[in-house]
Parts: structure tokens; sequence; C-alpha cells
């Protein structure tokens, strides 16, 4: 009998297995789903979804069925012209959002993003052309001031302690009130058509190599990433996605990209301002996911007392979010007034504040904190801008677009309180 039982555990303890031969425990499984094909990611896809991580899968469908509805109704919805146009428009709004993304990241806000881009226009538009400073002087010094307000909102919320909700509200009026003195008078500045300002949205790579280049370089990116990735989480034992997934995925990126490349040939070729918007989205995306800033700033949002203890400096870390927002906001500003090659009165208006906003969580940025990533700000960009266009092609008036664009960001906000929910449910927020 002795010689019985010994033989069972060391059997057991060779295979690895549990107290009895041929069951399976919760570590076999998670064994087998890391060792696995299409079948473990399809069982990890369906408890993701259960689970209420559901990504960026909201903001895709969305996308796609506003262009299937819009381009019904108006066959010119998807034509070159429409999407080489819609792919400029959504930089400016896109740039703010980025910067937004960090602070919602820590489960803050920033309420003066839209007044911060344009005042820091203003600032360029007066320095550049009022007072002949040149063009990249005051493109600087703009940066600067975006930088200098983050950093004094993120102050006054993270060492002084006061909601942030209410420091960047005050700071919406206050400087959209500064912007309005800094134009003065005269309320408008006209851009000079040969700034680098101007060519930011008007400029077009014509030669069609640049975009099928583009998109073979981000293929080849995108597949060599995903590659090494799977041979590192197999390393360390944990699931990873084979050869065969990684195929399928890089292929599916490769329709998208050359698609994209082949429309934007077909009209004017490769905007400028889409690929500068595209380089911040990848950028930022690699600071949030590769090194310990962005790593630090996803743990504070995810519990900022845990982030503490475990020694994170989190005053600075939150400093430094509302710092990325203001410059980024200065960024976004800059665009904007490149695509109406003007800085004016209604520059920086709310509805900027609230499309930004709408962006991020309705690509899939939580407004809890700790989830989201920057190809969030892209899809919800996508969908905002998608609506604009559309109900202009079929004639809606611009107060109906306001209305069915706080549609959908109330619906993503429930949809993301829905997903939190069922993440506390099953253990995972």
């Amino acid at each position: 009998m002795k010689r019985t039982g010994a033989s069972e555990n060391t059997g057991a303890a060779r295979a690895g297995e549990g107290p009895a031969r041929g069951t399976s425990t919760p570590a076999d499984q998670r064994r087998a789903d890391a060792d696995g094909g299409f079948g473990s990611h399809a069982r990890d896809f369906a408890r993701r979804m259960r689970s209420g991580e559901f990504g960026p899968l909201p903001g895709v469908v969305a996308v796609a069925v506003l262009w299937i509805i819009f381009q019904s109704l108006d066959q010119q919805f998807l034509s070159p012209r429409n999407l080489s146009n819609l792919s400029v428009d959504i930089v400016g709004t896109g740039m703010i959002a980025l910067g937004l993304v960090f602070v919602l990241l820590l489960g803050d806000v920033d309420l003066s993003v839209g007044s911060v881009s344009g005042l820091t226009a203003a600032v360029f538009a007066v320095l550049n052309v009022n007072r002949g400073m040149p063009e990249w002087a005051a493109v600087l010094a703009a940066l600067v001031v975006g930088a200098a307000i983050g950093a004094a909102q993120g102050f006054f919320s993270a060492r002084l302690g006061v909601p942030a909700f209410v420091v960047t509200l005050a700071g919406l009026l206050a400087w959209n009130g500064l912007m309005l003195y800094v134009l003065g008078a005269s309320g408008t500045v006209n851009l000079p058509e040969e700034g680098f300002v101007h060519a930011l949205t008007s400029y077009y790579f014509r030669e069609e190599a640049v975009a099928y280049g583009l998109a073979a370089l981000s293929v080849a990116v995108f597949f060599l990433a995903s590659y090494r990735d799977s041979r590192r989480r197999r390393s360390v034992g944990v699931m990873y996605r084979p050869l065969s997934v990684i195929a399928v995925r890089t292929a599916a990126v490769a329709v998208v990209a050359f698609a994209a490349a082949y429309i934007l040939n077909r009209f004017q070729g490769l905007p400028l301002a889409l690929l500068i918007f595209l380089l911040f989205v990848v950028g930022l995306d690699f600071v949030l996911r590769r090194t310990f800033y962005g790593r630090k700033i996803v743990s504070i949002g995810g519990g900022a007392e845990a982030a503490r203890r475990a020694g994170m400096n989190v005053v600075w870390l939150r400093i430094s979010a509302f710092m990325v927002s203001g410059t980024l906001a200065a960024v976004g500003g800059l665009f904007l007034a490149s695509r109406v090659a003007a800085v004016g009165q209604t520059s920086g208006s709310s509805i900027l504040l609230i499309n930004a906003i709408a962006a991020a969580v309705i690509g899939g940025v939580s407004l809890f904190g700790g989830r989201g990533t920057t190809w969030s700000v892209l899809l919800g960009m996508l969908v905002i801008q998608s609506i604009a266009s559309g109900m202009v092609l079929l004639g809606i008036p611009t107060p109906m677009q306001s209305v069915i664009t706080g549609g959908v960001l109330l619906a993503a906000v429930v949809l993301d309180s829905l997903a939190r929910q069922s993440q506390k449910a099953h253990g995972r927020a």
C-alpha cells in the first residue's frame, strides 16, 4: 500500500498534475491555454468579455455601424475625398484627447484643455504674425505655455489637494478670458499661408509610394513587435499568441493599412497631419506600455494609495500627467488653427472639450482610471468625426450633431460603468 501511494504521489509530482490522475485543475487549464492556439485564445476572449474587459471592441463596432449607415444613406461618405478630409479633421481634437488619456488614467479629468488649446494658439499667432517672432520660436513658446499651465494645475490638484475638477473648471474660464485678452480688439489673427503651421493640415505626400511604404512599414513593425512579445511571454510561462494567431492579426492589420493607403492615394495622397498624429499615437502608446513612467501612471489609476506605498512619487507623476495634457492641448490648438488658417474668439470652444473627452471615453478609456490606451483616441475620434461628417453630407443641422454625439458619449459611459461592475464581480477591479 505504501509503495502504491508513493508511486502515485511521485507520478503526480512528475506530471505536474493534481492529486488524482485525470483530474483537471485551474493550473492545468491555464497551462493548456498558454500552449494552445485559436481555441485557447477564443476561450480567453470569451472570459474577458464575460468579465467586462471589452477593450477596443465597442469602438470598432461603432465605427463599422456608422460607416455602413452613412454609406447607405449617402454614397459619398466612403469616397476618397470625404475619408481623406475626415482623416485630417480628427487630428486637432485627437491631439488634445491624447493628452487627456494621461489624466484620465489617473482617475482625474482636465476640463481646461479646450481653453488651453485656444490660448496657446493665440500666443503663437500674436507672437508670430503681430510681433514678428520666428515661427519655430513662437511654436516653442506656445508649447511652453501649455506645459506651464498643466504644471500649475497639477500642482494645485496633486500638492494642495484641490479636486482636479474644480482646478481645471476654473482654468476653463480663466484661460478662455486670457485668450480673448491676448487676441486684442481685432479678435482674429490670420496665419500666413507660407508658414509651417499652415502646412500642417494642408500638405499631402502625393507620391503613392509614401502611403504604401508607410503601410508596409506598419505591418512589418506590428508583426515583429507581436512576435517578440510572444517569445518573451512564452519564455516566462504565461499565455502567448502562437505564430498562427500572429499571422492572422498581421493580415488584418495589412488589409486595413493598405486599404487606407489606397483610398488616400485616390485623392491627394497621405496627409502630413495624419502621419504626425499616428506617430504621436504610436509613440505615446509605447510610453504608456513599455516605460516605467507609463506603467506608474496606469498603476496610480488602479490605486493611488497602493502606488504611494510602493514608493512611487504620486505627486510628481500627477503633475507630470497634467503637463502632458497641457502640452498636447497646445499641439492640438496649433493643428486646429492650421485647419482654418486663423485663430479667433471661437477657438477653444466648449464643444472642443466635450469632443476630446468623448473621443477618449468612446474609444475605451475608463473614467474610473487605470484602463485605456492612446489607440482608444483614434477609435473615438473616428466615431465622433464620422457622425459629424455623415450629418453634414445628409444636411442635418449642427445642433442635432451635438445631440447624437451626447447620446453616444452617454452610451459609452454607461458601458464603462457596467464593465467596471462586471470586473468587480469577477474580482478583476
